[in-house]
């Protein structure tokens, strides 16, 4: 009991001390949260070209050709296992006749087409996927190959593949600039408590001539870390809420045009509650680091 109650007492006294420097300390937590704001924004920017890349209507498809002689039970079959497939979502079958039909009018080539005599046409499954996982597509291909009188299958997933290779890469780059803004932030509160042990030098040494242990005098600096680095991760969320805010008025003009109802997400709680957690671990790493440098100068002494 005695523990807990010390520790709300330091908590209320680190309160206190943000209080009574609050051009200072709304300072600190600007630019914490700016910092942060930049990968938490680029890392929701990313998720949200994911969910909409799934919208797209150029899916990535598997096209399945029947060879010419199959019959009715084996383009049957074919049918049957394409539905009973979990990663599939969507299966048009494309009978030889209609495909002739639509390429006399689309291509424009109907007195060509007629003088052949017959359809050259195979009958045809188009196959959409239920993620444009590029693996999961080719995985696909190869089974259909394997299946009795299918005679090509052809994928077109090369956008995915690609659109996939841009994600990665942005996912690296939002974790790089994530650790760099990180250090950057431990020095910020490295510095900030820094000036705090200075101006409270002499009171530390007599905490300690008079048996004070080292994470007693630890304890307030932790805790006004902590506290600063959670206050900045509330200023990053609100500006990422705002970005997304504005963003979205602009995107819904933009949506209309094209006939989509695509939007930006707010940052979900999951999300949110990790961006505040990281925060404050980040101000407590800096205060921590700065009072134990300065604790072992002390010392040396």
């Amino acid at each position: 009991m005695n523990w807990l109650l010390a520790h709300l007492d330091t908590l209320r006294e680190s309160l206190a001390r943000l209080a009574r420097q609050p051009v200072a300390s709304s300072l600190n937590v600007v630019v914490i949260g700016i910092a942060l704001s930049l990968p938490a924004g680029f890392y929701l920017g990313l998720n949200n070209l994911q969910t909409f890349s799934r919208q797209l209507s150029s899916d990535p498809q598997v096209s399945i050709f029947m060879t010419i002689d199959a019959g009715t039970a084996e383009i049957a079959a074919v049918e049957q296992r394409l539905k009973s497939n979990a990663e599939i979502g969507r299966v048009e079958f494309i009978a030889r006749d209609q495909a002739f039909a639509r390429l006399k009018r689309s291509a424009g080539l109907a007195d060509v087409l007629t003088n052949l005599g017959r359809n050259p046409l195979p009958d045809a499954f188009v196959v959409t996927a239920r993620n444009n996982d590029p693996a999961i597509l080719e995985a696909l291909r190869d089974q259909a190959r394997q299946w009795p009188k299918v005679e090509h299958v052809q994928l077109d997933a090369e956008w995915a593949r690609r659109l996939d290779a841009a994600l990665n890469v942005g996912r690296m780059l939002v974790t790089l600039l994530a650790v760099l803004l990180a250090v950057a932030l431990v020095a910020v509160t490295f510095n900030t408590i820094r000036l705090q042990i200075l101006t409270r030098r002499d009171e530390i040494e007599v905490s300690k001539l008079i048996g004070a242990t080292n994470p007693f005098i630890r304890r307030p600096f932790l805790y006004f870390g902590a506290l600063q680095g959670l206050a900045g991760g509330f200023a990053a969320w609100a500006i990422v809420a705002l970005a997304v805010q504005v963003l979205n008025i602009q995107l819904a003009d933009l949506s209309g045009l094209y006939g989509t109802a695509f939007k930006l997400e707010w940052p979900g709680t999951s999300d949110t509650m990790t961006l505040l957690a990281f925060s404050a671990l980040l101000g407590w790493l800096g205060a921590w680091l700065s009072v134990s440098r300065h604790l072992r100068l002390i010392e040396s002494q």
